[in-house]
């Protein structure tokens, strides 16, 4: 398990939650899909596009997922984020895959800063994940939702999805869904 990802430590017992919604890009949105459904506490994900405000402001693929911050908090869903897509590459492709924690308020945009800040030591290189405003949302065609549920042979998933998942059973464990 990552440092600073333990489920004890983290635990709250509030009486009642609320589903908070953020949205993650970085990568191919099939990969980040199939990455958040496997997380337990994450109630859906939204596979598509998302807009923030300029200079961010053309379409990026992204999920937008619903979650219990009881049963997953914000650390780590944003370390998970971090270590299954390039978060260190600025590569050519940042426009299509913008490395981005989209947030919906600024309580949310200052807890995900502390978190990235937090973090930050553990990579070998800056972070280049952003935290942006989340200012819109389209859903990507239908014949590409759930990819890697729908074909998980495919070699697309074999190929990139399947790393992805393979690192959170091996380093996340304890927060993955039970089969």
């Amino acid at each position: 398990m990552r440092r600073g990802c333990d489920p004890v430590a983290l635990r709250v017992c509030p009486l009642l939650t609320d589903v908070q919604r953020i949205g993650f890009g970085g990568g191919c949105h099939w990969c980040t899909e199939a990455v958040f459904s496997a997380l337990r506490g994450v109630d859906r994900v939204s596979q598509g596009f998302i807009v923030s405000d300029p200079p961010n402001d053309s379409y990026s693929e992204a999920v937008e997922i619903a979650f219990d911050p009881v049963q997953v908090p914000m650390q780590v869903l944003v370390d998970i984020h971090l270590r299954t897509h390039g978060s260190t590459s600025n590569h050519k492709m940042r426009g299509k895959y913008r490395s981005a924690v989209y947030v919906f308020s600024r309580a949310q945009s200052e807890e995900v800063t502390d978190v990235l800040r937090h973090l930050a030591h553990d990579f070998p290189a800056p972070l280049v994940t952003q935290v942006l405003s989340h200012r819109g949302f389209k859903h990507s065609d239908p014949r590409f939702q759930d990819y890697q549920a729908r074909n998980p042979e495919a070699p697309f998933c074999t190929r990139y999805i399947d790393p992805k998942l393979d690192l959170l059973r091996q380093q996340y464990s304890d927060w993955l869904k039970k089969p």
